[in-house]
């Protein structure tokens, strides 16, 4: 069995991988994943006990159990860098041997769900409610350094979308990975069904001016007015499409929901964003606790 070198794997002190600073056991087999830190405890706060915290640099993890169901929340950071770094290391502590830097013979697979926010693209979605994304659409480039493939439905997407959006290799090559079948169809009802666009950045790549011009300005409007049979772009935020190609090719379950703080064809922002954050924590906790 081939040994992982320390300079592909950082492992600290403890024996826990560097960037989670999570041991094997500390990590639970089904997993939130939240972009802000101190969302973590509003997750964990419903929790019946707490039996692990670990917190290092912008990641931050709780592991516990609601009855018998035992969950880690995992704070990401922002954007596909940080998502990199999260799913390859939460992949490492349960499916590598971290003490002879090999990879285990029989794959152990997560189910992965992103509790996060997001700006919807369509009108009659309105800020405060729920998107699941059946698919993440990545224009960040992330999983174009990683070996992968599409099926057909997937290729079609986006043969289409590039031709629609007119992104070139110059800005873009843009990527797709579907949502986990096993997971997505608990959560229908109260929840919107789409493509999420995830962006490498926030402002220029999200169609923002502040004091920049933009190589595509009519971007927004192109991403809002796609369509392939059934297939729309619902919303757009910067982690989807990350973990659905990573877990995808990792072997793992994954799913992002998001709660719609902004509608960028509407022009409105949410009142309160911990409300909604936490409207959505309350009708997606049970689903998950149950799966």
């Amino acid at each position: 069995m081939t040994r992982i070198e320390d300079s592909e794997l950082f492992i600290n002190s403890r024996g826990a991988v560097y960037h989670l600073d999570a041991l094997p056991g500390e990590i639970a087999h089904t997993i939130i994943l939240v972009g802000d830190r101190d969302r973590v405890k509003e997750i964990s706060k419903y929790f019946d006990r707490i039996e692990v915290k670990c917190k290092h640099r912008e990641f931050i993890t709780h592991t516990g159990y609601i009855g018998r169901k035992r969950i880690s929340v995992v704070a990401t950071g922002i954007g596909p860098d940080n998502i990199d770094i999260v799913m390859n290391e939460l992949d490492a502590v349960v499916n590598i041997d971290l003490e002879t830097r090999t990879i285990k013979p029989q794959l152990t697979p997560l189910n992965i769900i992103r509790f996060g926010t997001s700006g919807s693209l369509q009108a009659d979605i309105p800020v405060n409610s729920f998107v699941v994304s059946t698919h993440g659409l990545g224009i960040d480039n992330l999983l174009n350094f990683y070996c992968s493939e599409n099926n057909d439905e997937e290729k079609s997407i986006l043969q289409q979308f590039i031709a629609h959006t007119q992104l070139n290799s110059q800005v873009s090559q843009p990527y797709i990975s579907t949502a986990s079948a096993s997971v997505i169809k608990h959560f229908v009802e109260g929840f919107q069904h789409g493509i999420t666009v995830t962006c490498p950045g926030f402002f220029g790549p999200q169609g923002r001016v502040l004091r920049l011009g933009l190589t595509n300005p009519e971007l927004i409007n192109r991403l809002t007015y796609f369509r392939l049979g059934n297939h729309r772009i619902t919303n757009f935020e910067m982690e989807t499409s990350a973990i659905y190609g990573l877990g995808k090719l990792l072997g793992h379950h994954c799913l992002s929901i998001n709660v719609i703080i902004t509608n960028r064809l509407t022009k409105k922002f949410t009142e309160n964003i911990h409300e909604s954050v936490e409207k959505l924590i309350q009708q997606a906790l049970p689903i998950l606790e149950n799966i």
